[in-house]
């Protein structure tokens, strides 16, 4: 048997460990619609989880429990369209069961868009290189009807120009725990931003962030912050003593999560994971394809 590092489902990192014969890592992407469930990790004594769909789903295919790991816990309300996981076996089964055959037991809610074995040094989350959201605001005096807990809403009138002047101070590598939640779990506050685009789609405010990593609220805690300069209820600056203050209570409100989308997560070339349609299915622009609308 081959000795490699294994990884707990709780992403702690064990000794060496010998490989069982026959083990197969397959990876997943999938999407999901966030309203009905309560985040996507496995919580004690509930079930409305995403994690605990698919493992339900899965664990029937290859009758047997199986563990997944995820790119990105979202939380509670959240969508993705670019979701990443993998889970280990140890039985034969074609990769189309891991789609054709789990998407009918998953709810409608949910899809896996495509699978594939990949090597057992890949990690859906140690592996990523970075991770792309979208935050989308529909910006109409009156609330969406058919968009409802799809996007967020809100009825000032935001200027993306400041928006956007305040988002540029964001980029780069720096200490984040003005913009993380309170029960955040993460060792380091310190994220590196690669690019903040921001555009006005028709009705629709569009913000996407591509960072390495991000802390838990990060992406809404900084939506807040940029709201608020953009309808000038605070100054340019502010985002900027927000930052510098790495304290919470120094910032703005949490953005709701209904407009927030995990819509990428980018690998090694050499894992040849396949790149879907960033979404969702209502904004469709190449990932950093608004810079300068």
């Amino acid at each position: 048997m081959e000795k490699k590092l294994i990884y707990t489902p709780n992403c702690e990192i064990l000794p060496e460990m010998e490989t069982p014969e026959g083990l197969r890592r397959i990876c997943l992407g999938l999407e999901y619609d966030g309203q009905t469930f309560r985040g996507f990790q496995i919580q004690p004594h509930d079930s409305l989880t995403v994690q605990q769909a698919l493992h339900d789903a899965l664990s029937s295919i290859a009758d047997s429990d199986i563990s997944l790991v995820c790119a990105g816990r979202t939380d509670s309300g959240v969508h993705a369209s670019g979701q990443v996981v993998h889970f280990d076996i140890c039985v034969d089964r074609p990769v189309r069961a891991w789609t054709l055959g789990a998407n009918t037991k998953l709810p409608d809610q949910i899809a896996i868009q495509w699978a594939q074995e990949v090597s057992t040094d890949f990690h859906a989350r140690f592996s990523a290189n970075n991770r792309s959201y979208r935050y989308i605001i529909q910006n109409t005096p009156a609330r969406p009807g058919i968009f409802n807990k799809k996007v967020t809403w809100d009825k000032r009138r935001l200027d993306i120009a400041l928006m956007r002047q305040a988002a540029s101070c964001l980029v780069g590598t720096h200490d984040f725990s003005s913009f993380r939640a309170s029960q955040c779990q993460a060792r380091s506050p310190i994220r590196t931003i690669q690019y903040i685009d921001i555009a006005r789609i028709g009705d629709f405010i569009v913000l996407e962030i591509q960072a390495n990593a991000f802390l838990h609220h990060m992406v809404r805690n900084i939506v807040g912050v940029l709201t608020a300069i953009g309808a000038h209820e605070k100054p340019l600056s502010w985002v900027t003593d927000v930052l510098n203050a790495k304290d919470r209570t120094a910032g703005g409100v949490t953005a709701p999560p209904h407009g927030l989308y995990l819509v990428d997560v980018e690998y090694p070339s050499q894992f040849a994971i396949p790149k879907g349609n960033p979404g969702p299915g209502f904004i469709q622009v190449p990932l950093g394809g608004f810079a300068g609308n």
